[in-house]
């Protein structure tokens, strides 16, 4: 019988997550397409479906040290990936307007695809080529002030361990650009939606910011630094907020 209901209380979830997209779509796509300036609009209108969508599911969020983010400084921020759900938490949390790596797949679901893609990179991560062609696209937002969102671990995690391991491109990229990393610990996605399962529960996220950490001068050992210095921040805020 629980199970049930689940599936009915997903099936709302879904449908409504899909009409609110399809009444505010249009409105998202068109100030951004414009220009880079009109993103701001583009995401004003993203959280406005994102926290629709979540207080009808029943989905609340409790966040810790957004004060630590300067709205008019661009970051690249890393997070863990643990659910689908990330694609409306993330945008939600972050108080800028962003870019983000998203895997190609996402493209083909009819209008989310297209509506995401004007936010979104999209990235095949089993092309060399496609995922040059992605960092060379965020490195041109970074240089117009828009931050970046990168999930290091590249794909989203289904063990038991916090993090998977990391991949190093957001960490060349901080690197090359001098850009601080930012690390962002979402908590609670995972219980929400849990893996293995698309059926969708009422809940609460956490979503901890840390501090900036600003990346090293370059050197032969400078990404390989500032990998393990983020991966070990972000498992300590992982650990210390479950």
């Amino acid at each position: 019988m629980i199970k049930v209901i689940q599936v009915i209380f997903t099936t709302y979830s879904i449908i409504v997550f899909f009409t609110l997209l399809l009444i505010l779509g249009v409105f998202i796509v068109i100030p951004v397409s414009i220009s880079p300036a009109g993103g701001r609009i583009s995401f004003l209108l993203i959280r406005i479906w994102a926290r629709t969508w979540s207080f009808l599911s029943g989905i609340r969020y409790e966040f810790h040290g957004r004060e630590l983010v300067d709205r008019t400084q661009p970051y690249i921020f890393i997070f863990n990936h643990r659910s689908f759900l990330d694609a409306a938490i993330i945008p939600l949390a972050i108080p800028q307007q962003v870019r983000a790596l998203g895997k190609k797949e996402l493209s083909k679901i009819p209008f989310f695809g297209w509506v995401v893609g004007k936010v979104a990179i999209w990235v095949d991560r089993t092309d060399a080529e496609s995922r040059r062609k992605s960092i060379d696209r965020l490195v041109s937002f970074l240089n117009k002030g828009i931050s970046a969102v990168v999930a290091p671990e590249g794909t989203r995690n289904d063990t038991e361990a916090p993090l998977l391991p990391f991949k190093s491109g957001a960490f060349r990229l901080a690197v090359e650009t001098g850009i601080p990393i930012l690390p962002i610990a979402v908590i609670g996605a995972d219980s929400i939606m849990k893996k293995g399962s698309l059926l969708i529960s009422p809940g609460k996220v956490k979503i901890t910011f840390s501090k900036p950490i600003d990346p090293p001068t370059s050197s032969e050992t400078a990404v390989t630094e500032l990998t393990e210095k983020c991966r070990s921040r972000l498992e300590a805020m992982i650990l210390t907020h479950e």
